[in-house]
This record gives structure tokens, C-alpha cells and sequence, in this order.
């Protein structure tokens, strides 16, 4: 049977009073996204790791009974998956923000300020997977940002040189995958969303970075990329900003040739020519086939067939089914509805 997983996010339960991206009234908070998560944080207080220890808990209970063979742990700690890892990084000011326009002039937003050298502090993310890991048997996988994601969505006031803040970003970020290769964790997965929006700068200078945070990393952990081509700020957006779909096939032969082992892309909200697939030799395809923008649950027959397609062009061995992105956006009851039909779908493969 074909493998699956999720991507990061998974919406929060509602007992976890914790801000994020996805959960606020008038659709994603782009405006203020850092705003209110330390206070909530202080209010939890010594309660806090019980909180989200139950919440995650939730989750993956959720995707266990879905069928989710690698799950994560549904970013639940997190006001979304970027900021959160800059708070635990040295030279990021999350007190004096500043105003910026954010993919391609989607939207602005007032973000954290990199004021000085970017370096890591105490590995955090151990905790994060450790805390999932001893409530499921399954093997949970760890998200971050990747380089290029985390200079784009943050406002750099030091360095105005992309590539020394991704090569500082990086170190940092190998610290993490290095640590949590050391605690057991085999299943580690860098975002980099701004791959598929800025494809020559991913050529340039990005699979270098990607490949300095992961350098080191032991054989035995699988290492993959995730390529989103873009979020709506709400559920049922329609013609919201994408990524061109050209993107994933200039960058094929740099995933090739990386020494990442499985690469995520999106394919349901907007289906790939699936040809693409046939640029993948050795690399792993986590192909995503239930949209999370879209209310619409899509049957499990229909999510089948594009599995059977996709298997004209792949080894089963090397395909995984997924989602296209995180599932904040979705609400809890349609997350799990999705993840459902998608491993009923997977799992009928024999």
C-alpha cells in the first residue's frame, strides 16, 4: 500500500488558548501573525506544557484514526511554523516589528526584525518531538522553516545579503536536525515555500542553504523538503495567489541531485502534469491529493485515481500521499474527514 502523511499544521482543539494564523474571525492574521502568542503563552504558565501536551494528544489521535502511517505533531505549540522557530533564534526582534509586503505583494504584514547576527540558542524542537513521540508509536515527523522561507517572512535590518542570512539561518537550523537525529527522530522535514515562488533564487543560493542545514545529518533520517505553492487567507478563496505551476519543474533536477530523500509538492488544489514525477529517479514524492483550502471532501475513488496516475509515472515504493499543505484552515471535523478518504485511498493499494 502506498505510505502517507501529513504536512505540519493541523487545526488546534479548542482548549489549547493559544493564537494562530488560521483561527482568527476575519480569515489568516497576515497583518499582526506574532501578535498575542507570548501573552497567551504567560497565561498558560505552568500549565502549559499540560495544555499542549493533551492538545497534541488530540491530534494525533485524530490522524491515527484516520490511518496517517508518519504523523506530526500538528504544530499545536505554535502561532504558525515560521515565527515560532525565529523566536528561539538569537538577533530577531519580536518587540520593535516592521511592516512588509509578502509574497509577490500578496499581502503585507508587520514582522519580527533581524537586528543582528542570526545564531541559535538552546536546541528546542527535541522537547517538541519527544513530547509527540511518547504519546504515538508511529514515528512523528518534525517541520521548520527553511532558510529562504524564514529571510522572507521576517524583516532584515542587518544583513541586507540574502545569502550570508540563509548561510547564518542555516547553521542554525542544522543545530536543530542535528540535535533531534541525536534524540531518535527519523523523520525531519524542512519548509521552503519560497522555492516554488522564487525558483531562481532557490538555484542560486537556496539548495546550498538547504543543504547546510541538513549537513551532517545521519542516513538513517529521512530528509525532506516541503514546496507549497502558496495559502488563501481563507477556506473557499477563490483564484488566490499561486506559485507559477512551472516552478516544480525547473527545480526538479536540483531536488534530484540534492541529498534530500523525499520532496513534498502540492497537486490537488492544482493538478500538476504528472510527467513531473518522471523527473524524480531516487527521490521520494510526497504528493499531495486532497486539497486544504477547499470544503469540498473529496471522495476516495477520486483521490484513488489520481494515486493510480501518478503511479504510471512512479514507484509505489517512492510515492506517499498527503495533504497539499498544513490543515489549519480546515476546521477539526473536515481535517479528519479528509484524512480519511486519503488513507482509505493510499491504503487500498496492495
Amino acid at each position: 500500500m502506498i505510505q502517507t502523511t501529513c504536512i505540519g499544521a493541523y487545526p488546534k482543539p479548542e482548549f489549547v488558548a493559544l493564537p494562530d494564523w488560521f483561527n482568527t474571525p476575519e480569515g489568516t492574521d497576515t497583518s499582526d501573525p506574532t501578535r498575542w502568542w507570548a501573552e497567551a503563552m504567560e497565561t498558560l504558565g505552568k500549565e502549559a506544557d499540560v495544555v499542549l501536551s493533551r492538545g497534541v494528544a488530540e491530534v494525533l489521535d485524530d490522524q491515527e484514526r484516520a490511518g496517517i502511517d508518519i504523523p506530526t505533531d500538528g504544530e499545536v505549540p505554535r502561532e504558525n511554523y515560521i515565527h515560532y522557530h525565529c523566536r528561539h533564534l538569537e538577533g530577531i526582534d519580536f518587540s520593535n516589528l516592521t511592516e512588509k509586503s509578502l509574497r509577490n505583494g500578496a499581502y503585507a504584514a508587520r514582522l519580527p526584525t533581524i537586528r543582528e547576527p542570526v545564531r541559535a540558542l538552546d536546541p528546542f524542537l527535541r522537547h517538541d518531538w519527544q513530547r509527540a513521540q511518547n504519546l504515538t508509536r508511529r514515528p512523528v515527523k518534525v517541520t521548520m522553516p527553511g532558510p529562504m522561507t524564514i529571510g522572507d517572512t521576517t524583516a532584515d535590518a542587518y544583513y541586507d545579503d540574502p545569502k550570508q542570512r540563509g548561510a547564518d539561518l542555516a547553521d542554525a537550523l542544522n543545530r536543530e536536525v542535528l540535535d533531534l537525529a541525536q534524540a531518535g527522530c527519523r523523520y525531519i522535514q524542512i519548509d521552503e515555500p519560497l522555492f516554488a515562488r522564487k525558483p531562481e533564487a532557490a538555484l542560486d543560493f537556496g539548495f546550498e542553504h538547504l543543504e547546510r542545514a541538513f549537513h551532517k545529518c545521519p542516513k538513517d533520517v529521512v530528509k525532506t523538503v516541503h514546496m507549497c505553492c502558496g495559502y488563501p487567507d481563507r477556506i473557499d478563496s477563490v483564484d488566490y495567489p499561486k506559485a507559477d505551476r512551472q516552478s516544480y519543474f525547473d527545480l526538479a533536477g536540483a531536488i534530484e541531485d540534492a541529498s534530500i530523500d523525499a520532496v513534498s509538492l502540492e497537486d490537488a488544489h492544482r493538478h500538476n502534469d504528472l510527467k513531473l514525477l518522471e523527473r524524480f529517479e531516487r527521490t521520494t514524492v510526497i504528493l499531495g491529493v486532497v486539497a486544504i483550502a477547499k470544503s469540498e471532501v473529496e471522495p476516495v475513488d477520486v483521490i484513488r485515481d489520481r494515486l493510480q496516475a501518478a503511479l504510471m509515472h512512479i514507484d509505489a515504493e517512492r510515492l506517499i500521499a498527503a495533504p497539499d499543505c498544513g490543515l489549519g484552515l480546515l476546521g477539526r471535523d473536515l481535517a479528519r474527514h479528509k484524512l480519511a478518504n486519503l488513507c482509505k485511498a493510499a491504503h487500498s493499494f496492495d
